[in-house]
């Protein structure tokens, strides 16, 4: 991706973090706010699911959308919606978790495991191993999120569990995917490079299904 595009995106993604923790903070409980916090995510999960033919997300996707415009439907009668970002944040990650875990099982490859063998085609055994010890650090990085979102909704005010939902999440998982790249080959010199581009490649391509052993 050319570094114009990079910091175009950058640049975007900023503003409509900002943008969420602004209407979080100030018409959280209007309708056209919850669908523009709620309906990107929703309809990325839902182009990703249709363009990968995955049944069971693309249906998960049709039941948050009607349980979204049921609450939408219903909003001006309730009181807060605070409730309803929660359970978006935690769920979400938790669905990660899940989905990065079910590649961990016996007779499965680890998620990053396919994402590597999509680089480099084959790996060696130190190689599978180290994408296997990552996939798990990464389910523990989604229980963590997930957690401590619980933690800051039950016992922090609105606005710090707003900024951690908005601004932290998103660089916490960006710092994990740098920082893991860079320290990669410090750990593993012998491992076959592969550009940051390379794997964000990967990220976007892999099936969650390919995931597997033949």
């Amino acid at each position: 991706m050319p570094s114009w595009r990079i910091v175009a995106a950058a640049g975007a993604f900023a503003t409509y973090a900002v943008l969420s923790h602004w209407l979080m903070l100030e018409a959280a409980d209007r309708p056209w706010a919850i669908v523009v916090l709620l309906g990107p995510l929703l309809l990325a999960l839902a182009t990703l699911a249709l363009r990968q033919r995955h049944a069971p997300t693309l249906l998960a996707c049709a039941l948050c959308a009607a349980a979204m415009a049921a609450y939408v439907a219903r909003a001006d009668r309730l009181q807060r919606a605070e409730h309803l970002y929660v359970l978006q944040h935690v769920g979400f990650h938790l669905a990660l978790a899940l989905g990065f875990g079910l590649t961990l099982r016996a007779r499965a490859q680890p998620l990053v495991g396919a994402l590597a063998a999509r680089v480099h085609g084959t790996l060696t055994p130190t190689l599978a191993h180290y994408t296997r010890r990552l996939t798990q650090v990464w389910v523990g990085y989604f229980v963590a999120m997930a957690l401590l979102s619980l933690a800051l909704y039950a016992s922090a005010p609105w606005w710090l569990w707003s900024l951690f939902a908005n601004l932290f999440t998103p660089l916490a998982a960006a710092a994990l995917f740098i920082g893991e790249y860079a320290l990669r080959y410090r750990l593993h010199p012998e491992f076959e490079r592969a550009t940051l581009a390379q794997a964000l490649r990967a990220y976007r391509s892999t099936p969650l299904m390919e995931a597997k052993r033949p």
